[in-house]
């Protein structure tokens, strides 16, 4: 079928009030950026809604990008007529016509019309009957059922046209991107901070991407790697700041103290604090990590609380409750999982001792770190020598998927 125009509708965000314009301009911002690849659709504004005319592009390809902005609930593909009668019932029958196949015997519908131009002629109840009864005639393997129908036909009578639909495609919803601040995410190569990071924006958080790589000991295809996730991220925001930190000496450091069953927690902390002096450089107010809890002896409470001590900005775990299965799904959903299984280490993963300590003491950790007179220098010599890079939606991949190991990895982040 061929439509005319896509009507987005808006999610949450249209229960705050004061801040509703704030998070309408935003999503409309994101939207125009999305349709400029597309030079044939424009866009226009009504109150709660967001309407793209097609004008000739193909409604299946615009979909697929516009469901995934953040604060759109929901798109419907239109047909538009002009509000006289005759044309109305003209096309909400061919609008049928079009769908005949889908129909089977027994197959319920109804109509609903809401007549938002109060000086049409003919009162929405009226209009139902007008419109439905030539459809009734013309498809006799229909019957009606105004309580759960299985096609809702939905006819909008306004003075510039009427709109006709019956589809309504969810959307991701959530908050329109940057709305409630920005945040750092700590990037690994697993599974579950890439789903953390898409849940962060779906709340309306900008994030930017921290990740931590050891070279020689993690390869340059783990980096690549990495970079294929924040570009994936990038295809859901627009565009994502990635910052590579060298991660080399602190990590080596931390081997030589003979404190195997403490060396995860000791890299956690360390990275949260140079994570915590970026997002100060950044002007992020919070940290985000991929922990779910007690997936790993980092990730059980004892292990979260001490890590998180090392920072004083809020530490934010969307995940924390979710299990692997769940996470996984979402992975999938979002386009991550393939990427997340390449079997690229990441620095954490190599140093995984026989037995990670699951219940480590808060007052032996800072004693531990005590004794290394050169940490603090480390960690801001780590933030100097951090890369920066930009990775904007729709640009190439890098790392393609090997023959070998399929690579279910943990996330240490």
């Amino acid at each position: 079928m061929n439509y005319d125009m896509l009507l987005l509708r808006f999610g949450e965000f249209m229960l705050k009030g004061k801040n509703r314009a704030r998070f309408e301009k935003t999503i409309i911002t994101q939207v125009k950026a999305l349709l400029k690849p597309y030079p044939g659709a424009s866009l226009r504004k009504e109150y709660g809604r967001v309407y793209v005319d097609l004008g000739g592009e193909s409604h299946t390809e615009l979909i697929k990008v516009l469901k995934r902005v953040f604060g759109v609930m929901s798109i419907s593909p239109v047909k538009v007529t002009p509000s006289e009668l005759d044309e109305i019932v003209k096309t909400a029958v061919a609008f049928m016509d079009e769908r005949e196949d889908e129909f089977k015997e027994g197959t319920t519908f109804k109509v609903n019309v809401r007549r938002v131009w109060k000086e049409f002629p003919n009162s929405s109840h009226e209009m139902n009957h007008l419109v439905g009864s030539p459809i009734l005639r013309k498809f006799q393997q229909l019957s009606v059922d105004v309580r759960q129908p299985d096609i809702e036909l939905r006819v909008e009578i306004r003075d510039q046209g009427t709109y006709i639909f019956n589809e309504t495609i969810p959307a991701v919803g959530g908050f329109p991107l940057g709305t409630n601040g920005k945040a750092m995410v700590l990037l690994s190569g697993g599974i579950d901070s890439p789903v953390a990071a898409w849940s962060s924006m779906r709340r309306g958080l900008e994030v930017e991407c921290v990740h931590f790589y050891s070279y020689p000991f993690t390869s340059e295809r783990a980096k690549e790697k990495v970079i294929d996730l924040a570009r994936a991220l990038a295809d859901h925001a627009g565009k994502i700041k990635l910052h590579l930190v060298p991660f080399t000496e602190i990590q080596t450091a931390f081997t030589q103290l003979g404190q195997d069953n403490l060396i995860i927690t000791l890299m956690r902390r360390s990275m949260l604090r140079i994570a915590s002096k970026l997002a100060e450089r950044e002007r992020a107010l919070a940290l985000i990590t991929g922990d779910s809890l007690g997936q790993v002896a980092s990730q059980t409470l004892p292990s979260m609380n001490v890590i998180g001590r090392a920072t004083d900005l809020p530490l934010l775990r969307p995940l924390v409750m979710m299990d692997k299965q769940e996470i996984i799904t979402l992975s999938k959903q979002i386009g991550t999982y393939d990427i997340s299984i390449l079997p690229y280490e990441d620095c954490c993963t190599l140093f995984v001792p026989k037995s990670p300590s699951t219940n480590p003491n808060l007052r032996i950790v800072d004693k531990i770190e005590s004794t290394m007179s050169h940490l603090s220098e480390w960690v801001d010599q780590a933030v100097e020598q951090t890369e920066t890079i930009t990775l904007h939606a729709g640009e190439t991949s890098v790392v393609t998927n090997p023959t070998s190991d399929n690579g279910m990895k943990d996330d240490w982040f």
